[in-house]
């Protein structure tokens, strides 16, 4: 590939990780029922996602067998947006994507479960160290302390994270990305509209531009960015790149919202990035042989 073409898709791999990143930070400032941001989120994202799989022709057409698949991954989907809002309400940008973060590790010991594989020892490791990292992001572990709380539901929502991406992963080879995306916020929305009606929603318009950039550039143009990179960069290289994520997170957290995470929640996430930077340097000196024997 030219080296130009390479770089620009490097820097479009980058541009897709720092719009997602924006998902801390808006999700610190919009001060909505949490259920009513993430149905809002997924309303217009889907709008956005619909209108880019009519532009591009892609067929809506989801097999029956696959739909109960479908239907359960949005729902996982809901699940993780809405816990991850609570840990960033509960605690601040840096403990909320960091917790989150988590997800590599326990996806590393969900899928040989869900896939009926083996575990590896190396998994094992990792995960040991992620549990370490999470006690460096929790000063107390107390129940009635808010960051012990926020990391709690961060580790739940990496939880739903990692096994809806995991039920869905024999699904992304037969439909595209960006149509599995459209209609898992379609079922979130529908699940959550029900909510509009008993909580409280009068200051939705004031919250309407940071909704709209959480649902636009957020969820629809971050997440079709990072779709697109991986046809140029193999999901390791993507993986990688990812770990940028909660450094651009607290970044603009500490721009916008005037957030500094502590010397202790600087450790802690050190240690959980450190650990997913192990895991796609393994997979990439497993997988290289076989991209060297098919070249």
């Amino acid at each position: 590939m030219d080296k130009r073409v390479q770089t620009v898709n490097f820097i479009e791999l980058n541009l897709a990780i720092l719009f997602i990143s924006t998902s801390g930070a808006l999700g610190r400032f919009i001060d909505l029922p949490i259920p009513i941001t993430i149905g809002l989120r997924s309303l217009l994202g889907g709008i956005a996602l619909y209108l880019f799989c009519r532009w591009k022709k892609i067929s809506f057409r989801i097999e029956g067998k696959d739909r109960k698949t479908v239907v359960i991954g949005g729902i996982l989907l809901g699940l993780h947006w809405i816990t991850y809002f609570y840990s960033l309400r509960l605690s601040n940008v840096a403990i909320g994507m960091l917790s989150l973060f988590t997800y590599p590790a326990i996806t590393a010991i969900l899928e040989p479960i869900f896939l009926k594989t083996k575990i590896l020892k190396i998994h094992l490791l990792l995960s040991l160290l992620v549990l370490v990292g999470i006690y460096f992001l929790v000063p107390d572990f107390d129940l009635q302390n808010d960051d012990f709380k926020a990391v709690g539901f961060g580790v739940l929502s990496a939880f739903c994270y990692a096994t809806r991406n995991i039920i869905l992963k024999t699904k992304i080879n037969q439909y595209d990305g960006t149509l599995l995306m459209a209609y898992q916020l379609l079922v979130i929305t529908l699940v959550l509209s029900p909510f509009a009606f008993y909580l409280d929603t009068s200051q939705v318009v004031a919250y309407l531009p940071a909704t709209l950039l959480l649902a636009i550039l957020t969820t629809a143009i971050g997440h079709s960015l990072f779709l697109r990179s991986l046809r140029h960069f193999s999901t390791v290289t993507a993986s990688i790149v990812s770990c940028s994520q909660p450094v651009y997170g607290i970044i603009i957290g500490m721009i916008f919202l005037n957030e500094y995470p502590e010397v202790s929640t600087i450790i802690g996430g050190a240690i959980i990035i450190l650990t997913v930077i192990i895991e796609s340097l393994r997979v990439f000196r497993i997988s290289k042989p076989l991209a060297n024997d098919q070249n």
